[in-house]
């Protein structure tokens, strides 16, 4: 059996077929559910031979799978806990590839006039202030420590809301799915929002507060901490993140005209 796999290897070797290595990579909701990975992953098995294979969690979960040495690299957008991770040996560096930003979004009505607000957290004020129905990731991802930076930024406590606030402990499609059922406000970041395909009644209602800026950080599992990773395919992989084709390919991704990321990668 040993012989006839190998040999089946060899003819597909000859005949031009590029033999994969899998590589464990764990992302955010919000990059997949961006639909961004489904442009991605085939350009980067073509062109690298490199067959990523994605555990999309929130960023809280993907910081755990690389501590366990589960994942081989984590892709995730909470600079706080990036930095957490490299300083406890986690991590061997942190690479920026690209950001967009988190927007505002709520019925179309806006009982809480969210579009008139000057920043976000007047626009979380004008929330809590109307108690209009808001929903939170509530699952440690990036997107919900985001929001509680920002609910920081106010005189409010989230341990003092009522029934308003509904943390529901999902993604973030599951968590726009249940905002859209309840009509009801919730913070996103814009390129998922872009790929929703069950808006309902929602619409984006504020943005361009420079605080929503939101970066996305490619981090390799340091592999003296697990010397399982394949780190060198962690590596392989950074390097075609941060190439002209990813470049290319992130900064051409649109939906309904509307640019979904922008690559920022700092090349060699």
């Amino acid at each position: 059996m040993k012989r006839f796999v190998i040999g089946i290897a060899a003819l597909m070797a000859q005949a031009g077929f590029a033999l994969a290595d899998d590589m464990r990579l764990a992302v955010t909701t919000s990059f997949h559910n961006s639909g961004l990975s489904d442009v991605l992953l085939p350009a980067i098995a073509a062109d690298t031979g490199i067959n990523v294979q994605l555990l999309v969690v929130g960023t809280g979960q993907a910081i755990r799978l690389g501590q366990a040495g589960d994942v081989d690299a984590i892709l995730v957008h909470s600079r706080p806990a990036e930095d957490r991770f490299l300083a406890e040996g986690y991590g061997t560096y942190r690479r920026e590839i690209m950001y967009n930003d988190f927007v505002f979004i709520g019925p179309s009505s806006d009982p809480a006039q969210v579009a008139q607000a000057d920043t976000a957290a007047d626009a979380l004020t004008r929330i809590a202030t109307q108690q209009a129905p808001f929903v939170s990731r509530g699952d440690d991802s990036g997107t919900h420590k985001k929001e509680l930076s920002l609910w920081a930024e106010t005189d409010l406590n989230v341990v003092d809301f009522g029934q308003w606030y509904n943390a529901v402990g999902a993604g973030m499609g599951a968590a726009l799915n249940t905002a859209a059922g309840l009509d009801a406000y919730i913070m996103s970041d814009r390129a998922s929002w872009l790929n929703f395909g069950n808006p309902a009644d929602l619409e984006l209602l504020f943005a361009g507060d420079d605080i929503l800026f939101n970066q996305y950080a490619y981090l390799p599992v340091n592999p003296e901490r697990h010397p399982h990773t394949k780190h060198d395919l962690a590596l392989e992989l950074e390097q075609w993140l941060v190439s002209d084709k990813a470049a290319a390919l992130i900064n051409g991704y649109m939906i309904n005209g509307e640019t979904l990321f922008v690559f920022n990668a700092v090349t060699d």
